[in-house]
């Protein structure tokens, strides 16, 4: 129980820290994620903007982190934290 209570919030800082950075500076991460998501756009209509699909990754991490950090909903914080890191 200890360990949870200090592991959680130590894992969760990590993509806190990573969603603040990509919702403040997405063209940092727009010319790693754009291979991807010009696979992906060929498939599945996406938005032309890629920095707003990079801050939307960057809010999802940050809302995951933040439900992992405080133990709400920890497998739905877990699954999103999962799908958060396929475009990084």
């Amino acid at each position: 129980m200890l360990v949870r209570r200090i592991a959680r919030p130590m894992l969760a800082a990590m993509f806190v820290v990573g969603g603040l950075s990509q919702l403040r500076r997405p063209a940092a991460k727009v010319a790693t994620a754009a291979p991807l998501l010009d696979a992906v756009g060929s498939v599945v209509p996406l938005p032309a903007d890629q920095a707003t699909l990079v801050r939307a990754n960057g809010a999802a991490m940050l809302a995951g982190g933040a439900l992992l950090a405080t133990g709400r909903m920890p497998r739905v914080a877990s699954t999103l934290l999962a799908g958060s890191l396929v475009p990084n």
